[in-house]
């Protein structure tokens, strides 16, 4: 199973940027679709994008539309999530996953490794 490493979190006042960055261990996950995922006190994680296994796909939810980017580096093993203009009601904790398969879904179950997460806070 490969391990998962999330880093870039931290505070940062509304309209402001932060880059998650996703490092993998133990296995390539070049054959395998990835995603950001979400989770704020008191609510269910929430699927935030996901990119197919060669980056030639990608797919957000509609709230970060047009301010998140996600991408990947096959070559060194690491997801990113790139977020724009960073709105209070982004604040959670935000995790990286790997998918069991090639292509994207926004199902929790479809992932089989997850990283421990990173803490987002947006102030206003």
């Amino acid at each position: 199973q490969v391990q998962l490493a999330e880093s870039g979190g931290g505070l940062v006042q509304a309209g402001g940027s932060l880059r998650l960055s996703c490092a993998a261990s133990g296995r390539t996950i070049s054959s395998h679709a990835v995603g950001w995922f979400r989770q704020s006190p008191g609510k269910e994680r929430e699927f935030v994008a996901g990119i197919s296994r060669n980056g030639g796909t990608t797919r957000y939810t509609d709230s970060v539309k047009g301010r998140f980017s996600i991408s990947r580096d096959n070559a060194k093993n690491m997801i990113y999530l790139q977020m724009n203009s960073l709105k209070p009601e982004d604040t959670a904790v935000y995790y990286c996953a790997v998918a069991s398969g090639a292509f994207i879904s926004v199902a929790v179950g479809s992932y089989d490794s997850w990283g421990q997460g990173t803490q987002v806070t947006v102030s206003s």
